[in-house]
């Protein structure tokens, strides 16, 4: 496997106890309470990663893991596994890279003299908050190098274990600006669990959007992403954004699906199973790359800028989040990828 983006060139003495000499990869574990699922440890060599030249609203993002226990089908960040030599399957959802000494190198990487404090993401490629984190708890020691350094920070997350370090985020929010986003897509139950086995309920994202409110953090939404003829009515929309708006979310952004290589046979695959009748005309919708068909980005965006005014979002898709205490508006997860 190709490893070398997280190796170490020589064991570190004493890193992990009784694991004898060993480069890169620290350990492989299974545990009955991940069943099916096995966790790669390693030792990273850096933490920052830089996103240059792009146009999103952060030039650096933290990922402390690789692959998701979420199993979203349509997971834009697949194909990253590839680069592993593992597949964009099966093997995302149950092969997970864990970055253990992440927060280390990063506090070394923010005491750089060259580091100018730009804005840094979490949540931009795998979530933080899987269910990964409540065994490794990388997230807290993150959070306090970024805001102990002086730097603003956002995090995009499906993972309501969030809720576990609201007190710090709240500190940290202080001290520096703090943007915290939630992704909320399917309103329907049923198709959640079908699509997104590993993630928590509709009704526990709802309450952990209140709960962010309630620690006096924004909370804006990302509605991605929305399903072709499956998620995307005028009447699922009006719905979901009602539910959001009820949760206190201080911004929404509603995304299509987008397909890229690596995901779209794996999402196309779960569509023949479940829905049969749709694969033709997903197929002739992304005939021409990743993107739906331009005809139909102009559609669903008249279709639901009016919902978004409706129940006070805007007339545009806004994921930016409030101030907070009185701090410059803070630069939240904004991923046209996701």
């Amino acid at each position: 496997m190709r490893w070398a983006g997280q190796r170490i060139d020589a064991e570190t003495p004493g890193t992990l106890p009784g694991l004898g000499a060993i480069a890169g990869l620290v350990r492989s574990v299974t545990t009955p309470e991940f069943q099916g699922v096995t966790f790669h440890e390693v030792l990273a060599r850096s933490a920052l990663n830089s996103v240059p030249g792009s146009a999103l609203p952060f030039n650096w993002t933290v990922n402390p893991y690789r692959g998701c226990t979420h199993a979203c089908r349509y997971c834009f960040a697949r194909p990253t596994h590839a680069y592993l030599e593992l597949d964009t399957g099966q093997d995302f959802d149950r092969q997970i890279v864990v970055k253990t000494n992440v927060a280390d190198v990063l506090r070394r990487e923010l005491a750089r003299p060259s580091w100018s404090r730009e804005p840094v993401a979490l949540g931009t490629n795998t979530d933080p908050y899987q269910r990964a984190e409540g065994r490794y708890r990388l997230m807290p020691g993150i959070i306090d190098a970024l805001a102990s350094s002086g730097t603003p920070l956002s995090i995009l997350t499906k993972g309501t274990l969030l809720r576990r370090d609201l007190p710090l985020l709240t500190e940290a929010a202080a001290d520096v600006p703090v943007g915290v986003a939630v992704s909320l897509a399917l309103g329907d139950e049923v198709l959640r669990r079908r699509l997104e086995p590993g993630v928590p309920s509709v009704r526990g994202r709802l309450d952990f959007i209140r709960a962010i409110r309630d620690a006096g953090l924004p909370c804006g939404v990302m509605v991605a992403p929305v399903l072709p003829w499956l998620t995307d009515s005028t009447e699922q929309l009006d719905q979901l954004l009602a539910s959001l708006s009820t949760a206190g979310a201080t911004g929404v952004t509603p995304l299509v699906l987008h397909l890229r290589p690596g995901v779209k046979e794996w999402f196309m695959k779960w569509l023949a199973y479940d829905h049969p009748a749709l694969v033709g005309r997903y197929e002739s919708l992304y005939a021409h790359g990743a993107y739906a068909a331009p005809s139909y980005q102009r559609a669903f965006d008249a279709k639901v800028r009016p919902l978004l005014r409706k129940h006070g979002f805007g007339g545009r898709s806004s994921h930016r989040s409030e101030p907070i205490r009185g701090m410059h508006r803070p630069s939240p997860p904004q991923d046209p990828l996701f």
